[in-house]
């Protein structure tokens, strides 16, 4: 049994597609409310919240691997009752800013988790994603409302990830041997600016989106209002204030462990043009 949690989330719905379509089965995805999701044929929907690792005693009866998001919950909590429940495997989707920024506070909070993972007893593998093309939903209101995108870092090209991929990886992990102990960095085909995103969306649409780029101060009021200051300021750092050669390296890990290519941004912004709309 597999267990999946975040499972109506960017990753944790793609991996239901991965897991439903490979016929690894059985799997359970784990969400809050049961009743008001709809999930693959077979794969069968269970209540439960990682803030309350009581509340998944009976999601996690009979798992042996658990798909885990950092950041989620209690995870010393739900670990230990993982252990206890007698799960054997836990894949770990980390950051790849514990490698790239590890002062960061949310990178220390990512390491953190994956020393308890390590140290818990249960076998791990870990997922360390950079940027997710999903980031760009963030303009889907001002590009359906008014056709324009105020953005900073117009022209840093990062390595940006189709969370599809990121569930291709971990299905990999979760169903075949040889994963165990790794720690997997991933990333996409090529950097992909701010600039060349919303052209990539505006084709999709097929109309015109305006670019409007904007200076750091601006891009931290207008996100620090609803993710708090020091948050707005690391992922402004991350978008282009504070890259290195590491953060914009491109790696081929995920045509290395699924045998396909990444996905490119171009690809993400054509699944998911209604958004936009």
């Amino acid at each position: 049994m597999i267990l999946v949690t975040g499972a109506t989330g960017n990753i944790g719905s793609a991996l239901l597609r991965e897991l439903h379509l490979s016929g690894a089965a059985p799997v359970r995805g784990l969400t809050r409310a049961s009743g008001q999701v709809s999930f693959p044929e077979g794969i069968e929907a269970v209540e439960g919240d990682l803030a309350q690792a009581g509340s998944l005693k009976a999601a996690l009866e009979g798992v042996r691997s658990l798909f885990l998001l950092s950041g989620m919950g209690a995870e010393a909590d739900v670990l230990a009752a993982a252990r206890q429940a007698g799960v054997e495997h836990v894949v770990l989707v980390s950051s790849i800013t514990v490698q790239t920024h590890p002062h960061l506070p949310a990178a220390r909070e990512n390491l953190a988790v994956e020393r308890l993972l390590k140290d818990s007893g249960l076998a791990w593998t870990i997922l360390r994603p950079t940027q997710f093309a999903s980031n760009t939903l963030w303009w889907a209101q001002s590009i359906r409302e008014l056709g324009v995108v105020r953005a900073p870092y117009a022209d840093i090209g990062l390595p940006t990830i189709h969370p599809a991929d990121i569930a291709g990886v971990a299905r990999v992990a979760l169903t075949e041997p040889g994963h165990r102990g790794r720690t997997y960095a991933l990333t996409g085909p090529e950097c992909i600016t701010v600039r060349r995103q919303v052209a990539a969306i505006a084709a999709v649409l097929g109309r015109e989106v305006s670019f409007v780029e904007i200076n750091r101060e601006e891009a931290h009021r207008q996100m620090a209002s609803f993710m708090g200051g020091e948050t707005a300021d690391a992922v402004l750092d991350l978008m282009g204030g504070d890259v290195n050669d590491e953060l914009l390296k491109v790696r081929d890990t995920v045509h290395g462990v699924t045998g396909s290519p990444a996905r490119s941004f171009q690809q993400w912004a054509s699944d998911n043009g209604a958004a936009f709309r």
